[in-house]
């Protein structure tokens, strides 16, 4: 029964006492009920509220506390890196294989504990159509993972195709416009092509200024970029992340199903292998609406994509400093070291993710690229060639004692020690 019907009886109740019969016994026959809703009904006004009984749930109980577990670890875990409960339905069934409980049940349960959290629903998009090789787009977005047991935030480059839904993620420490342009080269080489259009938000490394409409003053090297590979580029409305809505599902469906829970790894370039793995992993799912895999429809899709540049775009920022007094370069603030002669100008080629130091064009040095502000590498992580000359070899070993890293100093030296001494004779050894 329905509250308003109940109430509306209490009142009949309540008068028939009052002004009719009189008794509870006469009150209870003539209105067909029991007689102890009259007496409810004689003691107030308003029907008291249903008790709710608590039954046993067989199926979902068993399973409840590792739900909640996995939904309490999310309030400290990033907003787009949480379980989803077809997530959490996949851990169920891989690590509690024992516990049988359906999807359904588990949808349920974990829609009722996130609206008791105060968790917010997903956003609705529109799907649309595009012919195959027609558009791709582009987005970068954060991440988290475990490198060497620590917690890093990274930025994530992702490239989705729009018509097969293929896509590719690459991870840097920095969403520089070097990463951005060598982004796009590993995503062509894993497409086997180049999209035609490009679209993208307005990310500084390829707008320099937002103009009337559509219109946009792109940065030079973009240009550069674009007319080497022969694609086209189409920028959003400022704000308006709905015009490029596939690349948006695509960054939070990987975010959810490959970067949660967080990704372990050695370093950046492990991680990046188990994304191009989980990229490939994606090849075999099949988009709801499509008739084939995604695989499937990539392969259809490449005979229409701009065949590849013969060779890639230069992508290194070369510059010239010169050798200091510590043996070291300065490049974007932070010191380098480099087994060369104090006042020599080398060459010093910048990537995304490491720095060459080249000494008439021979390879003297490689670090890794430094993020950070006014810091200083003092060993290099490849040396192709040890110390020929004594003043060079002095400057390295000085600027060993004074850097941070000692004992990675005594190794490398002691490797090249051979070579040192055969080079530099017995005060080499002496000096040891």
């Amino acid at each position: 029964m329905e509250r308003r019907a109940k109430v509306e009886l209490f009142e009949q109740i309540r008068r028939e006492y009052e002004f009719g019969v009189g008794t509870i016994r006469a009150v209870a026959q003539k209105l067909g009920v029991h007689r102890r809703m009259v007496r409810q009904a004689l003691a107030s006004a308003e029907p008291p509220e249903r008790k709710r009984v608590t039954r046993e749930r067989p199926a979902i109980g068993p399973v409840q506390p590792f739900i909640d577990a996995i939904l309490e670890s999310d309030r400290t875990a990033p907003r787009k890196q949480r379980h989803t409960a077809h997530r959490i339905y996949e851990r169920i069934r891989s690590e509690l294989p024992e516990h049988r409980v359906a999807e359904a049940t588990v949808r349920v349960y974990v829609r009722q504990r996130k609206h008791e959290l105060g968790w917010s629903m997903r956003e609705t998009c529109v799907p649309q159509s595009y012919a195959p090789g027609q558009e791709g787009q582009v987005d970068w977005y954060e991440a988290w993972a475990e490198l060497s047991g620590e917690q890093v935030k990274l930025q994530v480059f992702s490239l989705r195709s729009m018509v097969s839904g293929a896509a590719f993620h690459r991870a840097y420490q920095r969403a520089t416009q070097q990463a951005f342009l060598e982004a796009h080269e590993q995503a062509f080489h894993y497409f086997g092509g180049v999209f035609r259009l490009l679209r993208y938000d307005n990310l500084a490394s390829a707008v320099k200024k937002v103009l009337r409409g559509h219109r946009r003053e792109e940065t030079t090297r973009f240009i550069a970029f674009r007319s080497h590979w022969r694609f086209a580029s189409d920028f959003c409305t400022p704000a308006a992340p709905h015009e490029k809505g596939g690349i948006e599902g695509e960054a939070g469906y990987f975010r959810r199903n490959h970067w949660v829970p967080l990704p372990k790894a050695r370093d950046l370039d492990d991680l990046n292998q188990q994304l191009l793995g989980a990229c490939r992993e994606d090849e075999r799912r099949q988009i709801a609406g499509h008739d084939t895999t995604v695989g499937a429809a990539m392969i259809v899709e490449r005979a229409h994509l701009l065949s590849l540049a013969e060779q890639d775009f230069e992508l290194a920022e070369v510059a010239f400093p010169r050798i200091d007094g510590l043996g070291c370069v300065r490049v974007k603030t932070n010191l380098y070291s480099a087994p060369a002669p104090p006042g020599r100008t080398v060459e010093v080629r910048l990537y995304p993710s490491q720095v060459e130091i080249r000494d008439e064009g021979r390879l003297v040095a490689r670090h890794e690229r430094c993020y950070e502000r006014h810091q200083r590498y003092s060993i290099s992580n490849i040396i192709s060639t040890c110390w020929s000359a004594n003043r060079a070899r002095w400057s390295a070993r000085s600027h060993w004692r004074r850097g941070g890293r000692a004992d990675c100093g005594r190794r490398v030296m002691i490797g090249c020690w051979p070579s040192l001494s055969s080079a530099t004779g017995s005060r080499a050894a002496r000096a040891r």
